[in-house]
């Protein structure tokens, strides 16, 4: 049957399924991978390491070459330098997300790349379309790592992201992890959707294999939205912005007095970094969004590509009262 929508004739991929764009986890190897896979790969950007980016092109570009690609970057977090320095490397797409993509917008478009915005609610949607944004992706609450602490729930928000911008086509992204929700995506007008945890437990995803195995074994009602792990952590992340994690000591520690962290954090903070030097805690907290239930294996992105395709033609296929293909 296969899923013809605009997202994928925009550019010009077999299938609408995109992974987020991940800082540190999203590497080179991952955004190929999905790329062969017939979606469009997504570099994590983040804050603009040059260095970090430099190697993972690399990567990027003896793994999946020819195929088209994308580097995402946080609004707030990077210099107008950072995304000119990618645009010299030609992607395919940039995508901006969680702060004002004003700065950056113009030079996208001008630089011939397709511009990428990610919304939180209908007011940054309406700024998206006015900065002549490409592609929306219209993020739920229910997604791993950070997102809107004031956000809306993905069913309701989608379809009201999707009829107030069109026809810039949407991707749908939080609480997506199998084909299922791409094909509930596609049925609330979205041209395709963005996966963040399901895309972690992969084989190229660079994490470590304690986070593969926890994001294996976790459920959605052991994630939850919090400040703490930043506050504790030095992390620059603006209030308005929570991130969902798994469980961690120094949430129950925490949980429920952010104001009172955030007054006096240097000690907990130093408590934090004792505690990772100590290997009693990981480094980062475990990123995880709701639909965790769904993830129970570790495959390749490339092949995850495909099956995710293949299951969200088969949900159609049911829902619409047909014969579904056989898996």
């Amino acid at each position: 049957m296969g899923l013809s929508t605009a997202f994928t004739r925009l550019f010009g991929v077999e299938h609408p399924i995109a992974p987020a764009p991940m800082g540190g986890s999203a590497g080179g190897a991952l955004a190929a991978a999905v790329s062969r896979g017939g979606g469009l790969g997504l570099l994590g950007g983040a804050f603009g390491d040059r260095k970090w980016l430099a190697r993972e092109l690399a990567v990027l570009a003896a793994e999946g070459p020819g195929k088209p690609w994308g580097v995402g970057f946080l609004s707030w977090a990077i210099d107008v330098g950072a995304v000119e320095w990618a645009l010299e490397r030609g992607p395919t797409a940039v995508m901006l997300s969680f702060g004002d993509p004003r700065p950056f917008a113009e030079r996208v478009r001008d630089a011939g790349s397709t511009l990428i915005i990610q919304v939180t609610d209908l007011e940054e949607a309406r700024r998206a379309v006015d900065l002549g944004a490409d592609v929306i992706v219209a993020q739920g609450t229910e997604a791993g790592g950070h997102g809107a602490r004031r956000g809306r729930s993905t069913l309701p928000f989608v379809p009201a992201v999707v009829d107030l911008v069109a026809p810039v086509p949407v991707l749908a992204a939080g609480g997506i992890a199998d084909g299922r929700g791409v094909a509930a995506a596609l049925a609330l007008g979205a041209a395709g959707a963005l996966l963040g945890t399901r895309f972690q437990a992969t084989t190229e995803a660079l994490v470590d294999p304690a986070t593969a195995k926890a994001l294996i074994e976790a459920r959605g009602e052991d994630t939850e939205r919090n400040r703490v792990l930043d506050i504790a952590r030095g992390s620059s992340w603006p209030e308005a912005y929570t991130a969902r994690t798994l469980g961690h000591p120094f949430l129950d520690r925490w949980r429920d007095r952010e104001h009172e962290l955030a007054a006096d954090p240097h000690e907990a903070r130093r408590a934090y970094e004792d505690a990772v030097s100590r290997g009693a805690i990981p480094p980062l907290p475990l990123w995880a969004g709701e639909a965790a239930d769904l993830i129970d294996d570790l495959p390749s992105a490339a092949d995850l590509v495909g099956t995710l395709a293949m299951e969200a033609e088969h949900a159609l296929a049911r829902a619409g009262g047909h014969r579904p293909p056989r898996l």
